[in-house]
């Protein structure tokens, strides 16, 4: 049986080596992992959805829709308590529909006056929360999210003689690299069976400045609707 330490080593060590791999890597390895990360007390799968972000602090911006993937461990503490957590590998969070700015170019500052802003910032986040589950279906968590900026980008995006202009501006820089929130949800398992399928949402509201200071404080918020598929589970599960 795999001990709780040991699967944390594995969790980090498979943090840090997503990050350098593309999307379709990681889930090839997360397959592979499956079988032996997988036992009586843990849990392990895949995480994917669809992610709603906003900015605290932007009066102008509005809702990004998000596409998210990463792998998820479940720690077994009693019948029903658990300890949740894993990495979200694939994640974007921002905003859109704020106005955009002047650049110093003229030419440019011109053609994107009246054009639309969207930030989009690339975060490794890895939720940490207490699971409790009632009547082997239903899943509340409640917990806490760092997270790790990549990379992170403003996109100017203006309609002009009929047709779309867009300028992509990496603007990682003026963005801290760590993140942190409060996250929590309520989830549903489509099967009673311990190790099964689950669906549901996780709301994560920014306790931190992402922005490095200037003249205007941000805090990223998101709502993430997702699907859990647990893997390598088959043969080693029982029911609450």
């Amino acid at each position: 049986m795999l001990s709780m330490a040991y699967a944390l080593r594995t969790t980090i060590a498979l943090f840090l080596f997503l990050i350098s791999i593309s999307t379709q890597a990681q889930v090839l390895i997360s397959l592979l992992f499956g079988e032996a990360l997988n036992s009586d007390k843990i849990e392990f799968g895949l995480t994917g959805g669809l992610n709603r972000s906003n900015f605290i602090g932007v009066p102008e911006a509005e809702g990004l829709n998000n596409f998210n993937l990463g792998f998820y461990f479940h720690f077994t503490l009693n019948r029903n308590s658990f300890i949740s957590t894993g990495v979200l590998v694939k994640n974007n969070v921002g905003a859109t529909g704020m106005p955009t700015y002047a650049k110093g170019d003229p030419a440019f500052d011109g053609l994107f006056q009246e054009g639309v802003l969207t930030t989009k910032i690339n975060y490794f986040y890895v939720p940490i929360m207490w699971q409790q589950r009632v009547n082997s279906r239903w899943l509340f968590e409640a917990g806490i999210q760092p997270g790790l900026r990549s990379r992170a980008f403003d996109i100017f995006n203006v309609e002009s003689n009929g047709g779309d202009l867009e300028f992509k501006k990496d603007v990682r820089n003026e963005y801290r690299r760590l993140d942190f929130g409060l996250v929590g949800g309520l989830g549903y398992k489509l099967k009673k069976d311990l190790k099964s399928m689950s669906a549901g949402f996780l709301y994560n509201y920014g306790l931190a400045d992402a922005k490095i200071p200037g003249n205007q404080t941000v805090q990223n918020t998101s709502l993430n609707l997702y699907l859990r598929i647990p893997i390598g589970a088959t043969g080693k599960e029982s029911k609450n």
